[in-house]
């Protein structure tokens, strides 16, 4: 039986998903989450006419002819303006954001401006006339539109929702995702393994991606390799949108994740595709719960993981955008010719003087080498049967640090 091409695998793991209902967040618990409405402005910014100097504000038929002495009539500070109209041959010293008097319509800055002995005049020696003033609603207006739909927040949306004087914002719900490692061999961090165990270490690899894409990541922490230890554990990642099981995923004597998967209610929509490495995938549903079984292997797992689960958690945010995330680059290295299975071959970037991306790949592509996957910054694609690629061929590359 021929394996499943990965755009195909790809294209049945996303069908139906779509983005997750919304819930209210306080701005300040913001940071990361996806909009699920727009954000509208709550007032108008500047609320007036503001300085952008601190100087004096006059008006500009005062200020035609150079040097021009004006009488000092008051002072506009942030917070405390000047309540009276500025005449004619007037001018007021103000500070920066404060508001601009009536009747004046410029700002000279203080350098521009000397104030000799008699402190109630003031000699302009250079202005503008119309400068230095933010004009009321320059940011935006009551009612504007200013963070859109789908709009991940970061400080910079933090800060411009406060300045809108939002204080609670719509979100899209995370996906929940349950990581179940499976496997006798198996022993959590922070144990003392024995001669024949090894540490747990890929289900925090997939809980830091689950939780970078915006999701919400829950270890379940490691099954036996038993009927019994696998269904409980599986029992116990029901609520979960996502159920990701590492190992068990092969055709040996104790891979039992799949078979135990199906007796627990799960639907095989498929299981092995045409992929190096990560081969041995599961991929079907129980309800409305996607469960992903992604091989033993690290490296595997975790390519596995930036091919499917990223594109799954994307489309349940409403991040289409971030579905399909491959960049060019020049290839720094000649590459062999690919076999029948599409290759994410690990790969380190630097940036030439025309800022493009030069991409070597690492000496081994051993899919146990945790060490050298964290170096690695990207994956390069080689398609299935793809030709012999020389050094300074473009190659298709899936970044590794989103």
């Amino acid at each position: 039986m021929s394996l499943l091409p990965v755009d195909e695998a790809l294209a049945r793991v996303v069908k139906g998903l779509g983005p997750l209902p919304a819930e209210p967040v306080s701005l300040g618990n913001a940071r990361n989450r996806v909009l699920a409405e727009a954000v509208s402005a709550n007032l108008t910014q500047p609320p007036f006419d503001a300085s952008a100097m601190d100087g004096y504000a006059v008006r500009g038929d005062d200020v035609k002819s150079l040097p021009a002495t004006l009488k000092l009539v008051g002072e506009a500070a942030a917070g405390s303006g000047y309540a009276a109209k500025v005449g004619a041959g007037e001018a007021v010293r103000i500070f920066t954001g404060a508001p601009v008097p009536r009747g004046a319509d410029t700002v000279v800055p203080q350098e521009n401006v000397e104030t000799g002995e008699d402190s109630r005049r003031v000699t302009i020696r250079e202005a503008e006339a119309g400068r230095h003033i933010r004009p009321q609603g320059q940011d935006f207006h009551r009612g504007e539109v200013v963070l859109d739909s789908g709009t991940v927040i970061g400080p910079r949306q933090m800060m411009l929702a406060a300045a809108a004087n939002a204080t609670e914002l719509r979100v899209r719900r995370k996906p929940k995702v349950s990581i179940l490692a499976t496997g006798d061999e198996l022993v959590p961090p922070g144990f003392d393994p024995a001669p024949d165990q090894i540490i747990s270490s890929v289900p925090y690899g997939i809980c830091g991606l689950v939780l970078d894409a915006g999701g919400d990541a829950k270890v379940l922490g490691i099954a036996e390799d038993t009927p019994d230890s696998l269904a409980s554990m599986i029992a116990a990642g029901a609520d979960a949108d996502i159920l990701v099981t590492v190992g068990g995923a092969s055709v040996g004597d104790r891979d039992l994740v799949g078979q135990v998967l199906q007796a627990e209610g799960m639907t095989l929509d498929f299981w092995k595709i045409a992929m190096r490495p990560g081969k041995p995938l599961i991929f079907g549903t129980r309800g409305a719960q996607r469960i992903l079984g992604l091989p033993g292997n690290p490296v595997s797992a975790m390519v596995c993981a930036h091919v499917f689960l990223r594109p799954m958690l994307a489309r349940m945010l409403g991040l289409s955008s971030r579905e399909d995330v491959r960049q060019k680059a020049i290839l720094a290295a000649p590459l062999e010719t690919n076999g029948p299975r599409q290759h994410y071959i690990r790969g380190t970037s630097k940036w030439n003087d025309a800022g493009e991306r030069l991409v070597s790949p690492q000496m081994s592509q051993d899919s146990a080498l945790m060490a050298a996957f964290a170096k690695a910054d990207c994956l390069i694609v080689r398609p299935p049967e793809a030709p012999a690629a020389e050094r300074g061929e473009t190659v298709s590359v899936l970044p590794l640090n989103l």
